[in-house]
């Protein structure tokens, strides 16, 4: 996990095209994204995680992040917003802002990048464009399917439970039966 993490970190970094000949006074923003949901479940809630840190020597302005990798079609936003908008993230500073969102449908599915943009400084004219990292691919269960692994089966204990009973009770009743007749037979036999 560290390892991608760093392999992510290290992608942003050149991707935002910083290089050892940058001026350091500017903002440079590492923007990590993450589905924080061990399984992944059809109508179940998914965690999306969006990390941002300003590594940079001044404050990034304007910060827009736009995520179109989850559209209407497929998942539904149940808390949480695709679009970010800040206004100030300072130097040496993260932020962090999570959605939920609920699939739809399962099946396989390419989480892909979101699309991060601010001003770099104060001063600054251009915007600079970046991207988070991609969480990759990622198989949807079927709810039916996660149901079946994962769920306690009270039901199906309990439909064991009646039908193993007659196959023990019987033989447990007949036992006892037995038991009580020769236990019978030998205080009779004690007494003459």
């Amino acid at each position: 996990m560290f390892f991608r993490y760093l392999c992510a970190v290290v992608l942003l970094v050149a991707a935002c095209g910083v290089s050892s000949g940058e001026d350091e006074t500017v903002a440079r923003l590492l923007v990590h994204k993450r589905i924080l949901n061990r399984f992944l479940v059809e109508g179940k809630d998914l965690v999306v995680d969006y990390n941002i840190y300003n590594v940079g020597g001044s404050a990034a302005l304007d910060v827009h992040i736009v995520d179109n990798g989850f559209p209407e079609d497929d998942f539904e936003v149940v808390i949480g917003m695709l679009k970010i908008k800040l206004d100030r993230v300072g130097p040496g500073n993260n932020v962090t802002h999570t959605v939920v969102v609920r699939p739809r449908s399962y099946g396989f599915y390419n989480f892909t990048a979101a699309e991060v943009t601010y001003l770099p400084s104060e001063v600054a004219q251009d915007v600079q464009i970046g991207y988070t990292s991609e969480p990759g691919e990622g198989g949807i269960a079927a709810i039916r399917e996660f149901d079946r692994k994962f769920s306690p089966h009270v039901m199906d204990w309990i439909a064991f439970a009646v039908m193993t009973l007659p196959s023990l009770g019987i033989p447990l009743l007949l036992w006892y039966g037995s038991k009580s007749k020769y236990e019978a037979i030998i205080k009779q036999s004690k007494k003459h």
